[in-house]
């Protein structure tokens, strides 16, 4: 069985490591793969929930209430796309 030492680390939980190595101090997202954005394929299979939803005004339930929370939901989609499309844009002007 190999020794192991709990060691204090700044920001996270108390840690269990073995004595020949070290605890890590900071990881970077970058560090395992995340980068922050899905992309433009990201961007652009969005469009797939929007048309779910709508597609789901059709049916047999009688009230409207139903196809007003459709739609606001896919409007709300529509104006975060059209926001992350507006933000992207302008981006380089607000450095």
């Amino acid at each position: 069985m190999s020794a192991t030492q709990r060691v204090n680390q700044p920001g996270r939980e108390e840690a269990v490591v073995r004595t020949d190595a070290h605890a890590v101090e900071h990881e970077r997202p970058e560090e395992w793969g995340w980068h922050g954005e899905m992309g433009k394929w990201g961007r652009r299979l969005a469009v797939i929930p929007i048309l779910f939803l709508l597609s789901m005004i059709i049916g047999n339930h009688e009230g409207r209430l139903e196809d007003l929370w459709l739609v606001g939901f896919a409007l709300l989609m529509v104006l975060i796309l059209v926001w992350d499309a507006r933000r992207r844009k302008n981006a380089w002007r607000s450095r």
